[in-house]
C-alpha cells in the first residue's frame, strides 16, 4: 500500500510539473497590449528630452563662461573686447584693452561648442556689457522653440 501512495504521489508531481509550464497565448497577449499602452504614454515624454537636454547644456555652457570671463575681468579691469573674442580665456589676448594681468593657464581649459556644433559667440561693448549667445538649433538668428537664440541676458 506504502509503495501505491508513493507511485501516486510521483505521478501527480510530474503531472503537476507539465500542466504548470510555459505561457498561454492569452498571457502573451494581454503583456504586449499592455507593453503598448506603456510605448504610446511614455515614448512622446521621451522624445522631447533630446532637446530640452541641449538647451539646458547650451545655457549651462554660457554661464561658464561668463564666470570666467567675470574672472577674466576681475584680472584685467575689462571683458576682452569683441576683436578678442572668448579666445582671451585660452590665450593672453594681444590689441586693447590689454590682458596685464592675464593668468599663466587661462580662466578656461577649452572653449566649448553649442550642443549643435556651433561656436558661442561674444560681443563686448564700449559701456562694460557683454553678450555671450548661440544662434540655437537652426544656427540663425531668431527662430522658436529649439531654433531661438539663447543668451546670458536671458537666462
Amino acid at each position: 500500500m506504502y509503495q501505491y501512495l508513493l507511485a501516486k504521489k510521483s505521478l501527480y508531481k510530474k503531472s503537476s510539473l507539465r500542466k504548470q509550464s510555459g505561457f498561454t497565448l492569452i498571457e502573451i497577449m494581454i503583456v504586449i497590449v499592455i507593453l503598448g499602452i506603456l510605448a504610446s504614454i511614455v515614448v512622446p515624454n521621451i522624445m522631447d528630452s533630446p532637446d530640452k537636454a541641449r538647451i539646458v547644456k547650451a545655457k549651462q555652457d554660457i554661464r561658464t563662461l561668463e564666470g570666467a570671463l567675470n574672472l577674466y575681468k576681475l584680472d584685467n579691469f575689462n571683458y576682452p573686447s569683441t576683436d578678442q573674442g572668448l579666445e582671451a580665456l585660452l590665450e593672453k589676448p594681444i590689441g586693447q584693452p590689454e590682458a596685464k594681468n592675464w593668468k599663466k593657464n587661462g580662466y578656461i581649459k577649452k572653449l566649448p561648442k553649442d550642443p549643435w556644433g556651433n561656436e558661442y559667440l561674444y560681443l563686448s561693448s564700449e559701456s562694460g556689457d557683454i553678450l555671450i549667445f548661440s544662434y540655437g538649433s537652426d544656427g540663425r538668428k531668431g527662430g522658436t522653440d529649439v531654433a531661438s537664440d539663447i543668451d546670458n541676458l536671458t537666462l
